[in-house]
């Protein structure tokens, strides 16, 4: 590499729980640098799932970092060149882009999603994916599925 690695920068804690994980999230769903919106989305979807959800002993907060860790894929599938073959090589995928990918899931589910605002897509979106099922659920699933079946070429990985 000609320049020196990139220095990580610093992510602030949100103002109301604060947590850099939601910081994190708000900068994911964040669309033409409207920051204010994006944490008032995300706090109004916080606040429809606590709602909906009272008989969850639960906080929202808790319940959106569940479905976060049931969406986090462990593994993904990377095209790999070999004597003109193209093969889906399964590798493991680092902590961080664990993260990144299962947030950026739940966000482009949440956005496909109908409904009448997005406060409310991203709460439908959040709650299917604390009950194990919706779009960014079956997403993890057939990342998973996709790298079982191609196992046999995990030898090319390097």
């Amino acid at each position: 590499m000609r320049k020196e690695k990139l220095k990580k920068r610093p992510i602030l804690p949100d103002p109301r729980f604060n947590d850099k994980l939601v910081t994190q999230f708000v900068n994911n769903l964040m669309l033409s640098g409207k920051k204010s919106l994006s944490f008032r989305i995300f706090y109004g979807a916080i606040d429809i799932i606590e709602a909906r959800m009272k008989d969850e002993a639960k906080p929202g907060l808790e319940i959106w970092k569940k479905a976060l860790e049931n969406i986090t894929p462990a593994v993904e599938v990377k095209s790999r060149r070999v004597g003109g073959a193209t093969f889906q090589v399964p590798t493991e995928i680092r902590g961080e882009r664990k993260v990144s990918i299962s947030m950026k899931n739940l966000i482009l589910f949440a956005r496909k999603r109908s409904g009448k605002s997005m406060h409310e897509k991203l709460a439908a979106e959040i709650m299917a994916a604390y009950n194990e099922e919706g779009g960014a659920y079956k997403k993890k699933e057939d990342t998973h599925r996709m790298a079982e079946a191609n196992k046999a070429f995990a030898h090319f990985r390097f």
